[in-house]
């Protein structure tokens, strides 16, 4: 590891390249508004104008939302693991195959393990722009998204096609499906019944850390968030902790077979790989690869937090059965 080497595997907050056409409702109002950002693999993008900031995949997908006031991401859900944490504004998360089963508002710092098998949607009620950060399990996290029927044909309507094979081909510039390619089929009643239906009180306590708590649950020493022995328990090929100036054992250095990415949400923090030093701001992230030697501490004084998602040897799949 050298400096440029190092500096490469930092993706700066205030250098994110956004996406404006990455999904089929691109053109829907309310939704038309969305940027995508996808920091570490390709993500779920269904476009070919998506840029990539890390290509190098650690078992797990990590991207972003960024959406202004009142903009909507419409009903889908995936294959595998999807996490959100709130780095900056409000926001409404909803579930069910017409949104209607459940919802909750989300601060900035809270955590979301969305239970795949779901419906999900999520919309920015805050008065700032806001963004969201997504950790997608598997490499491929999971093979792309699918999306609820209802949003597949008002985006039609809009001038996007999904084909069968997940790109998307826009009308209003004369894109047409290549010959043999056929649109994405629709979900069919029978397999729509398949989703269940799930409360507030069936996800809520199960699936959501709030920042406060986290913060104060891990006043003293490292937090784990997500995990085997997380405040969420699960294991989906990745677990999350939760770091902040004054837990033990903060700075000291030392080495990991598995991939860790750093993500700040809040502070600045100084971290070192293999001798090779940088400073981490808020909303910054650095994936430092395995069997490297590393520290991190908090920088400058003040409130801080970091969200350190690791690899880890289990299988990229379903959340716990809701």
């Amino acid at each position: 590891m050298n400096t440029q080497t190092l500096q490469q595997r930092i993706v700066r907050y205030g250098e994110l390249i956004p996406c404006r056409t990455a999904f089929i409702d691109t053109h829907t109002p309310g939704s038309d508004q969305k940027e995508n950002f996808t920091i570490i693999g390709a993500g779920v993008s269904e476009s070919l104008d998506q840029h990539v900031h890390i290509h190098e995949t650690p078992g797990f997908n990590i991207g972003a939302a960024g959406q202004p006031p009142k903009c909507t991401n419409s009903l889908h859900t995936h294959r595998t693991a999807e996490v959100f944490f709130v780095h900056k504004g409000t926001w409404r998360f909803f579930w069910g195959i017409d949104g209607t089963d459940g919802e909750f508002i989300a601060k900035e710092g809270d955590l979301f393990n969305i239970p795949t098998g779901i419906f999900r949607g999520f919309e920015n009620v805050g008065e700032e722009y806001g963004m969201i950060m997504a950790v997608l399990g598997g490499d491929n996290a999971g093979g792309g998204v699918i999306w609820a029927p209802h949003v597949i044909k008002t985006a039609e309507q809009h001038g996007l096609i999904l084909a069968e094979t997940g790109r998307l081909y826009d009308s209003k510039k004369g894109e047409k499906l290549p010959n043999g390619i056929n649109p994405m089929p629709l979900l069919t009643a029978e397999e729509l019944a398949q989703f269940p239906v799930v409360s507030e009180k069936d996800v809520i306590p199960h699936y959501v850390a709030r920042y406060l708590d986290i913060k104060a649950t891990g006043n003293k020493e490292t937090i784990q968030v997500l995990g085997a022995q997380g405040l969420l328990k699960d294991r989906p090929g990745f677990e999350i902790d939760f770091l902040q100036a004054g837990q033990l054992g903060l700075g000291e250095t030392y080495t990991s077979n598995q991939h860790e990415i750093f993500m700040v949400h809040e502070g600045h923090w100084k971290i070192t790989v293999d001798d090779e030093t940088a400073i981490l701001a808020p909303g910054d992230t650095c994936a430092v690869p395995p069997n490297t030697t590393r520290s991190i501490q908090p920088n400058v004084s003040g409130v801080t937090g970091l969200f350190l998602v690791r690899s880890t040897d289990d299988d990229a799949g379903y959340t716990q059965s809701v």
